[in-house]
């Protein structure tokens, strides 16, 4: 990746919605080749796919819990199968295998306290191989980015 790719990418994490010619006149190249450098970092998988970024509080979710998860066991396939169990789960906006004493730390969005026990006793501790499940609620949110940094 060049400088014209970081400046695209950077552009797009900005605003996935300029059109073609608007993002190829602010990163100095004419439509074509922009066209041609996107679908070249697309296809590398680079650019994962589009989105829009929603406040979760406007849409009657404004409570996020940060879950830390330990399994008894830590194999290869009994942490993939948390791991595809977890993706099924609407709740879960992020999940990452940790080091350290938890193996998972989870992000979930709920609606309420109501809402998160619901989430808590129909779906996660209803999982195979849980030793322990830790919660912890966030007061408020400081800084949110989408955007990585591109140089």
């Amino acid at each position: 990746m060049d400088r014209i790719d970081h400046a695209i990418l950077a552009e797009l994490q900005r605003n996935a919605r300029l059109k073609t010619t608007d993002l190829a006149e602010k990163v100095g190249l004419s439509a074509t080749p922009c066209a041609r450098r996107i679908a070249a970092l697309e296809n590398d998988g680079v650019i994962k796919r589009y989105a829009a970024v929603v406040e979760q509080s406007k849409v009657g979710l404004p409570v996020s819990i940060f879950v830390s998860v330990a399994l008894k066991e830590q194999s290869a396939r009994l942490i993939s199968d948390f791991e595809a169990s977890i993706a099924n789960f609407e709740e879960v906006m992020e999940c990452y295998l940790m080091t350290g004493s938890q193996d998972f730390l989870l992000r979930i969005v709920a609606a309420d306290l109501h809402s998160y026990e619901r989430f808590l006793q129909d779906k996660l501790t209803q999982l195979p191989n849980l030793a322990s499940i830790r919660s912890r609620f966030a007061l408020r949110q400081s800084v949110q980015r989408s955007a990585l940094p591109t140089a």
